[in-house]
């Protein structure tokens, strides 16, 4: 039992794609709070109602958070119990309620999570990378130049990298990532977890990008891109770039030394040229 108590924010996690992913306890919590803030109500309905969930729904999305968070949190101070959900997984995690939660805690409100399923958890468990040490980046930046700038600053991380990105954009930032980290560096791409056309690809960066670009079907969806952290193994690799890319600019203008340096050795195109 959830034991709900009067004046308490329950943060609750929901599935991320099948329906049966979600806790007998969350079901409970859910029908158990005086309202459930919802970041998209016409989203969260077909899930309550499945559950026969008949609790009231307010709003609470990334446009309104700021206004109706005042009026949430004096409920929650008159002795309402309030649950937060999001469209899909945990909230607040590249979700809304941020604000949400902080503000109950300044005021004294109890704050609890009813934990369950996150998408950028769920990929790490099944994506064969190192899971002890990894970092959660949410979304890159949509601006190309943003994004680039975002991936070099992370280009000497050690931890393993996860991504969220949505699907017309998922071809042309695995191929940033490719220029960036260079094509040995090991990503992987999981899409659609949890539902019907769920797949997981591993493979260098390299080949993962062409392998979106030359399948449509791997541009659709709800995407997660997992990239490792660097090691030893990166660090031999872009030495070993740089002592063929000093061979070949010999011969060669830089461009053209680098290019091939980056295709021989695998290691950044871009670090070669710019190094």
């Amino acid at each position: 039992m959830s034991q709900i108590q009067p004046g308490q924010l329950w943060v609750v996690a929901t599935p991320i794609g099948h329906r049966d992913d979600i806790s007998a306890r969350a079901i409970e919590t859910l029908r158990s709070v005086a309202v459930i803030a919802a970041e998209d109500t016409r989203h969260s309905r077909p899930l309550l109602m499945h559950y026969n969930i008949g609790t009231p729904l307010v709003a609470l999305h990334e446009h309104n958070e700021r206004d109706v968070v005042d009026a949430i949190v004096r409920r929650l101070q008159g002795g309402e119990s309030v649950a937060l959900i999001s469209d899909a997984g945990t909230p607040l995690i590249s979700d809304p309620g941020f604000r949400l939660v902080r503000a109950a805690r300044a005021a004294g409100i109890r704050c609890a999570p009813v934990p369950g399923a996150c998408a950028a958890i769920a990929a790490l468990s099944v994506a064969g990378l190192p899971s002890d040490r990894f970092v959660f980046e949410g979304f890159l930046p949509p601006k190309a130049s943003a994004r680039r700038t975002r991936l070099q600053e992370l280009a000497g991380d050690a931890r393993t990298l996860i991504f969220y990105e949505s699907s017309h954009r998922v071809a042309e930032s695995l191929a940033d990532m490719r220029d960036v980290f260079g094509e040995a560096r090991e990503g992987v791409l999981a899409r659609e977890l949890t539902k019907l056309f769920e797949t997981v690809i591993g493979m260098p960066l390299g080949e993962l990008a062409a392998r979106v670009v030359e399948d449509p079907d791997q541009q659709r969806g709800e995407c997660v891109i997992l990239v490792a952290g660097r090691g030893e193994e990166t660090d031999a690799r872009e030495a070993e770039g740089k002592r063929v890319f000093a061979i070949l600019r010999e011969e060669l203008p830089p461009a053209k030394a680098a290019k091939l340096a980056a295709a021989i050795t695998g290691a950044p195109r871009k670090l070669l040229y710019e190094g």
